[in-house]
Parts: C-alpha cells; structure tokens; sequence
C-alpha cells in the first residue's frame, strides 16, 4: 500500500481528484492546524473560527472534486485565502455598515476577479455543480442534511444550529463533519446513492 504522507500536496490532490479519499484525510491532517491558527488569529472566537474552519474545508471539496482547483504549488496559501474571503464576507454579512472606501475596494477586487475568470462555460459548470450538490445534500441522513442546510444556506453559526436542534455545539460540529465525509464519499463518479447507517 502507497505511503501517502510522503506525497506532495499537489499529488494528493491529484488522487483525490481520482477518488482517493484517503488522500484529502492526509491534506486535512498535515494543514488543519495551521488553518485553524489562521482562522483564529483573526477571529479571535474559537466557535466562529470552528464555523470558518469547517465551511473552508467544505469550499476546498466541492472545487477540487468539480476540477476547479488550479495546481500552483501553493496549497495551503489557496485554503488561506478562501477562510479568509470567509472570515470577509461573515463581517460584512454582520456588519452591512462598513467603511465606504473598504467596501468599494472590495466590490472593485471581486468585480475584478470576475472579469477575469467567468465565461458561459464556466457558469454553466459551476450551475451544474450546484445542483450535483443539492442532490448529494439531499441524500444524506436527515440530522446531517439539517445541520448542512442551516450552515450552508441559512448561514447559521453552530451555536445557533445546536440551540435550534436542542442538540450540543460538539454534536453539530461532529454531523458537519459526517455530512462533509459522506459528501466527498458521494462525490466519487457523481455516485449519489447513500444508505443511512
């Protein structure tokens, strides 16, 4: 058997394009203490950079396994900027008052990196693997199809999805992880079937 925690990272991601799902375990395990300590070094709470930390990984999975991951060498300068994004939109999601200039320094940045990456093929891709999603969301056992929902699409923190599913904080955290396992499991081959165990 192949010692995979001698790979490089862009190897892993390879085989975990492929399928491997073992080897997106190694990347998680080898880069979710340095994320972790990113997110939180900017967040300052240790729930939220949970949030973060989670939604990160969650972002990293649908774009490797929709092959939308660009290898340059930099794997975990690309997780860093997408917790960062994270942590920048949670803020102005939070906080619709921001500073002017900021705000339209960011709007000016993403109108930027619109331009520059978005094409009708690419929508239509990305159209398609938002639906590939929903259907794999939809197939998971409902306490983790719950929890996914009110993370992903109602934008709720883990304190407020363990409160309204009378649940705790680990409980919700442990379900995301679940459904975040499953979902990469269903992702191989666009096999959506997944048996409740």
């Amino acid at each position: 058997m192949q010692n995979l925690s001698k790979e490089t990272d862009e190897r892993l991601i390879q085989l975990y394009e492929n399928g491997n799902d073992a080897a997106f375990d190694i990347l998680l395990e080898r880069h979710q203490h340095s994320l972790f300590s990113y997110i939180l070094a900017i967040v300052h709470d240790e729930e939220q950079a949970n949030d973060v930390f989670q939604e990160t990984f969650f972002k990293a999975i649908t774009y490797i396994r929709s092959h939308r991951y660009t290898d340059n060498g930099k794997f975990q300068g690309w997780l860093m900027r997408i917790a960062r994004n994270l942590i920048i939109d949670n803020a102005r999601h939070q906080r619709p008052q921001v500073d002017v200039s900021a705000d339209k320094d960011y709007d000016a940045l993403q109108n930027m990196v619109s331009l520059s990456v978005a094409s009708i093929e690419s929508d239509i891709h990305n159209e398609q693997t938002v639906s590939d999603l929903a259907d794999m969301i939809a197939r998971l056992p409902m306490s983790q199809r719950e929890v996914v929902k009110m993370r992903i699409y109602e934008d709720l923190s883990f304190k407020e999805i363990a409160t309204l599913t009378n649940c705790s904080i680990n409980t919700a955290l442990g379900r995301m992880r679940y459904a975040i396992i499953n979902l990469r499991k269903m992702a191989v081959g666009k096999d959506l079937t997944f048996i409740e165990k």
